[in-house]
């Protein structure tokens, strides 16, 4: 056996014995996530109670031995264990809240204002997995979740301004209960949530300063694209030292939380549900996540909440739950930065938020106010853009121009020096500062518009307004336009065919193809990538929303209309040579920086040409 064969062989060792390692550690990872989701999954399991004790719904009075049998399963509250659910609602103009007297919660929350993406009623929880649950004493040594339990209802109360209240209470053994009081006001997505605990103190551990919410929460699919919404499935919160930070579900299973926090929410692509501490905040928080493997769950949350508990004899907890949209305007109006939920922009693009909040969204909300087709919208919204950015695009096609009118002498430095790359530097310089133009000219407006050009990446897939509003052939400006489905998926790309993509990467192309003279053609990394990039973006914009790509596609084809416009009626080619040939006969002022930098490209140019006479 040679020493390849054996180097070979033990590169095969490392990677077996890599694998095996790796294999066994995502193995004990998973095992450990899935015994965390299943304690979990336990911990909010609804009780049940043994079937022949359900004679009690009927009427008939439990024998001794079945009384005793709740009495030890749930101690104090053995009266609660078992009754008839019945729900009722609670609705105004936007929102309709059923709620149940089995945990005293919401079972159901419509929005009523919108729809599915299959024209379904659009509800934010539904289901039994959705709880709001106190954790109550049993006994000593026992927790039960108010969940699990049959509240009293009270009957809705009609107050003052339309408001609608209705109150669930769970009493204990020795008179002690636990109240829930919820508030629906008019026009309004918020519900107040009142937690009372009168008496607990006498049936609470003398060291309990906690009180524990139990809040379950599951997305149901409610976009085109699953994909999406699953990237967008995030918990946001903000502490009480105002900071705001927010996890994906798809890359974190758990989150502890020990900072005391003003409200949490539950994202999803263009709604949430929010929970507001209204007087004292949250103590921490304990966020537990899972990504099913179901074509209609997006994610679930289990979020153990902890509330500061006073002991005192009428202890109350007021909390707002807000049920809606992801609006701006509206989540901004509640002035805890609620708002911040919405990505705007993030990452090292995080400045463009202001772009958004200072510019987009006021001029798209004054159009909007006015003007209900939101495709003639983004063409406005995109002139308005242009309109701004035209000083900068003009600066840039006249330095384009002048670029192009020295590329003749550009190219003869080039056959002068060859492959001295430092001379011709240095040379190039001079030539650019005898004839007054700027090499960085047609640079800096380019970067001067990227920013808006992030912040309408950000802000178009995010806005609530363009969902399900149609335009041309795309159905949904939210999500990407399909002209074809294709029954394979093409590796990417996608399953489908998107045409304001296709306008979108036809358009760069046109656009690359008449600046191709601008490009240094000997070099085929600058002379091929305004080609590459597009076919690039074809992959990456197929899936994003109709109204992105087709602003992308309506600026791009503004660009070609103005730079044939400009550059062929308004910038003469003969009067900026005739200016910059004016401009060499100028004495040339060289500032002192300018002086240094072309004294170090001398030095390291005449230390080149030593090593070369040398050799």
């Amino acid at each position: 056996m040679d020493r390849n064969s054996v180097i070979g062989f033990l590169l095969l060792g490392v990677l077996l014995v890599g694998y095996i390692f790796l294999n066994n550690k995502q193995q004990q990872n998973a095992a450990k996530e899935k015994a965390i989701q299943d304690s979990i999954a336990l911990v909010n399991k609804p009780k049940t109670v043994p079937t022949d004790t359900v004679a009690n719904l009927a009427g008939t009075q439990l024998d001794s031995a079945h009384q005793a049998q709740l009495s030890g399963e749930y101690g104090a509250f053995a009266a609660a264990a078992v009754g008839t659910e019945q729900t009722t609602v609670l609705e105004n103009d936007v929102v309709k809240i059923t709620f149940s007297n089995k945990g005293g919660q919401p079972v159901s929350v419509q929005l009523k204002d919108f729809k599915t993406h299959d024209g379904q009623p659009l509800m934010l929880a539904n289901g039994s997995f959705n709880r709001l649950s106190v954790e109550v004493p049993a006994n000593a040594n026992k927790t039960l979740q108010s969940a699990d339990l049959f509240f009293t209802a009270a009957a809705p109360q009609q107050l003052a301004g339309d408001q609608k209240a209705i109150s669930y209470r769970l009493t204990a053994a020795n008179g002690a209960y636990l109240e829930f009081v919820y508030l629906l006001k008019p026009g309004s997505y918020v519900v107040d949530y009142d937690i009372h605990a009168v008496g607990f103190q006498n049936i609470l551990p003398g060291s309990q300063k906690f009180l524990t919410l139990q809040w379950n929460s599951q997305n149901d699919k409610q976009e085109l694209d699953m994909q999406n919404e699953r990237l967008n499935n995030q918990v946001h919160y903000m502490t009480k030292k105002e900071k705001h930070d927010y996890f994906t579900l798809q890359r974190s299973a758990h989150e502890k939380l020990s900072d005391e926090l003003k409200w949490v929410s539950v994202k999803q692509q263009f709604f949430n549900t929010t929970l507001i501490a209204k007087k004292a905040d949250f103590a921490s928080a304990d966020i537990n996540t899972k990504v099913p493997e179901s074509a209609n769950i997006v994610g679930q949350t289990y979020t153990t909440l902890q509330i500061p508990y006073d002991r005192s004899a009428d202890f109350s907890f007021p909390i707002e739950i807000y049920y809606g949209p992801n609006h701006y305007k509206t989540l901004k109006s509640f002035d805890l930065g609620l708002e911040k939920i919405i990505p705007l922009g993030s990452g090292i693009f995080a400045f463009v938020k202001y772009v958004n909040k200072w510019i987009i969204i006021p001029v798209f909300n004054f159009l909007s106010g006015f003007i209900h087709n939101y495709g003639i919208i983004i063409i406005l919204l995109t002139l308005f853009i242009r309109l701004i950015i035209a000083p900068f695009t003009y600066q840039s096609y006249v330095s384009q121009a002048k670029m192009k009118v020295l590329k003749p002498e550009i190219d003869e430095l080039k056959a002068k020096y060859g492959d001295d790359q430092q001379t011709f530097g240095v040379e190039q310089m001079k030539l650019f500062k005898s004839a007054g133009v700027n090499p960085l000219g047609g640079c800096l407006p380019a970067l001067l518009q990227l920013p808006i050009l992030v912040a309408m990446y950000s802000f178009f897939p995010s806005s609530i307004e363009l969902r399900q509003e149609s335009f041309l052939w795309a159905t949904d400006l939210s999500t990407y336009d399909s002209i074809m489905h294709l029954p394979f998926n093409i590796p990417f790309y996608g399953d489908h065919v998107s045409l304001f993509t296709l306008l979108m990467t036809a358009t760069s192309f046109m656009l690359a193809f008449y600046n191709r003279g601008m490009a240094d053609q000997s070099n085929p990394v600058m002379k091929y990538m305004p080609y590459v990039m597009p076919l690039m973006f074809l992959g990456i914009f197929n899936r994003t929303a109709a109204a992105l790509t087709f602003y992308y596609f309506l600026s791009n084809l503004i660009s070609i209309i103005l730079q044939f416009v400009i550059q062929k009626f308004v910038i003469s080619e003969a009067k900026i040579h005739a200016q910059i040939q004016e401009n060499k006969k100028k004495p040339v002022q060289k500032s002192k920086w300018q002086e240094k930098l072309e004294e170090m490209q001398k030095r390291q140019a005449d230390m080149q040409q030593n090593q070369r006479n040398k050799k």
